[in-house]
């Protein structure tokens, strides 16, 4: 088995790469399932239907999903490439502490659209970390703790997701080089347990590789304290918003896992985790 879980296309405000193009490129890589997660980012962004919100900024929007339109799209696109791909409906769901609430909502809405989605931390109080929004005028102890004291407190609270994405998505964008693991590991483990204890998992996100970063994402050891916290439920993702990075590095990825003592990774139909060999 051979799945992207994590791919974005025209429908993210940070991409204008049609559906099409994503899923033509997972055909000759000979990917089984590929599951697009464009974005929805409460607090930052709007929905597409709210009234005086600019809607694109030239070709992209500068807007959350159209979720009538994608998931329209996503069926049509599934009938075109039966037999070919495999094709899965996702979100990334950009989740701050103070806007659970409206992905409640979104979930009560759309929730049996779905069959996966990920849960990422992108702002905090609206301030955006690749902006360094949040982490200007912090140390760099501070920025990273609060980063995941606000991921336990969404994961305490919110349970619509399937997996954590780049679960230390504060790396790519620390401009002091990496903070010590050893520094946020109880708070870390925290997280970990919750997620484990209610049935989540974790996605390792390739898109390490092309960022240049010195380890994986999230790191090794994250990934092992995971693993010896007894979690299981793991993803494959790119974040790729280009067929360029669309399975980058997975076979390094899979390996990596499997070095760590994985056995196992997921896919999802339905928000159903289904495990497959390493």
């Amino acid at each position: 088995m051979r799945a992207d879980y994590h791919v974005h296309s025209e429908f993210s405000d940070d991409s204008d790469t049609p559906m099409e193009a994503q899923l033509d490129r997972a055909v000759e890589l000979g990917l089984d399932e590929l599951c697009f997660t464009d974005h929805v980012d409460y607090g930052v962004k709007h929905d597409w239907d709210e009234p005086a919100i600019p809607r694109r900024d030239g070709g992209a929007p500068k807007t959350n999903v159209d979720y009538p339109r994608y998931f329209a799209k996503l069926d049509e696109l599934a009938r075109r490439y039966e037999g070919r791909v495999t094709l899965r409906r996702g979100l990334e769901l950009g989740v701050q502490s103070h806007t659970i609430d409206r992905y409640n909502d979104l979930f009560e809405r759309y929730g049996k659209e779905l069959d996966f989605t990920l849960l990422s931390v992108h702002e905090i109080g609206d301030q955006e970390l690749w902006l360094q929004k949040y982490q200007r005028g912090k140390t760099q102890k501070e920025y990273n703790l609060g980063y995941y004291e606000e991921l336990l407190r969404v994961v305490e609270r919110f349970e619509h997701y399937s997996v954590l994405a780049h679960m230390d998505l504060i790396v790519r964008y620390d401009e002091n080089g990496v903070y010590p693991f050893e520094n946020v590991r109880d708070v870390a483990a925290e997280i970990l347990r919750r997620v484990i204890r209610d049935g989540k998992g974790v996605e390792l996100n390739s898109a390490s590789w092309h960022y240049g970063l010195a380890d994986t994402q999230p790191s090794r050891a994250l990934l092992r304290l995971y693993r010896d916290l007894g979690g299981t439920v793991l993803t494959l993702g790119s974040d790729a918003h280009t067929p360029r990075y669309l399975a980058d590095h997975f076979d390094d990825a899979r390996a990596i896992l499997r070095s760590l003592g994985f056995e196992h990774f997921y896919t999802f139909e339905k928000m159903v985790p289904v495990r497959h060999a390493l």
